[in-house]
């Protein structure tokens, strides 16, 4: 058997983007999906900060084993994942792809990881557990269909502005502990990445909250979505997420996913408040060695 390995980076053409997909399908066989924790979604995104490693079989021509690192923040903190297909999985392609990881993000300046792994796959934990790699935290993606917003509260949604910054700097300190530096880093990423759209809830003319949306395909992911403190128990939040449900299906989208942190209990009620539900969950480890 001989095997090759190339390393690609974002974005993906059209015939590596397929190959990866039929990874994907393949490694189903195991009881999980894989396109979200291989950054399928994102693959083909010219402004994400990210890599592919692939591993061919040369005499089938098939690719039998991936991994993949990305930036998603912009902040030089990679989050990385590996992929074999089963039938591949004793022939030590898995660490053969985690040493060109490292390396590759080293070059790109890397100031820290996470490697992930899906619930349940224990031939993922077991592999990052050898490597040095220990258990940190889980964080579930959420979904729920888009649909017309039918009854309209007091909570009004627009496109972020400059006048907005200094509340919603506060608004993520007080809700997410985040410094002066990282909340407007936060902001600036959020409002300069193509794709991105951040907004700003308001009621009446107090800023009350935040939430940023990215399209994708089909689908509409939320991320920094906060309700300042003060305001929190009054239903802002499932109202500020009723409306990016509304926006949604008006731009052609059918379903809205998120992450979250599954010991934010918190945030997990106003979620299921808002009709979410799980669909899978990522287990994230720190290297310890």
């Amino acid at each position: 058997m001989n095997l090759s390995a190339i390393t690609v980076s974002f974005p993906l053409d059209e015939e590596t983007f397929e190959e990866l997909q039929n990874l994907c399908k393949v490694a189903e066989i195991d009881g999980h999906v894989y396109h979200q924790v291989m950054n399928l979604p994102v693959a083909r995104n010219y402004d994400m900060r990210g890599f592919y490693v692939l591993v061919y079989d040369d005499e089938k021509n098939d690719l039998v084993g991936a991994g993949t690192a990305i930036d998603l923040m912009g902040l030089n903190t990679y989050e990385w994942s590996i992929l074999v297909a089963p039938m591949y999985r004793q022939l030590g392609i898995g660490s053969a792809v985690y040493n060109v990881l490292k390396d590759g993000m080293a070059a790109r300046g890397s100031e820290g990881e996470l490697a992930l792994a899906i619930e349940g796959s224990h031939f993922g934990e077991e592999f990052l557990q050898k490597l040095g790699y220990l258990y940190s935290f889980s964080e579930s993606t959420l979904e729920v269909k888009a649909e017309v917003l039918e009854q309209q509260g007091p909570v009004t949604l627009r496109p972020f502005m400059q006048k907005d910054t200094e509340a919603l700097v506060t608004i993520f300190s007080e809700a997410f502990g985040d410094i002066r530096e990282e909340s407007l880093e936060l902001i600036d990423f959020n409002t300069t990445t193509e794709g991105l759209i951040m907004w700003t809830a308001e009621v009446g003319d107090e800023v009350v909250g935040t939430v940023t949306t990215r399209k994708e395909g089909e689908v509409e992911w939320i991320t920094a979505f906060a309700v300042a403190p003060n305001k929190q128990g009054q239903g802002i939040g499932t109202q500020i997420l009723n409306l990016v449900k509304d926006y949604a299906i008006r731009q052609g989208e059918k379903t809205i996913l998120l992450d979250v942190e599954i010991e934010n209990a918190g945030a997990l009620r106003v979620y299921e408040k808002a009709g979410f539900m799980k669909s899978t969950q990522i287990d994230y480890y720190i290297y310890i060695k």
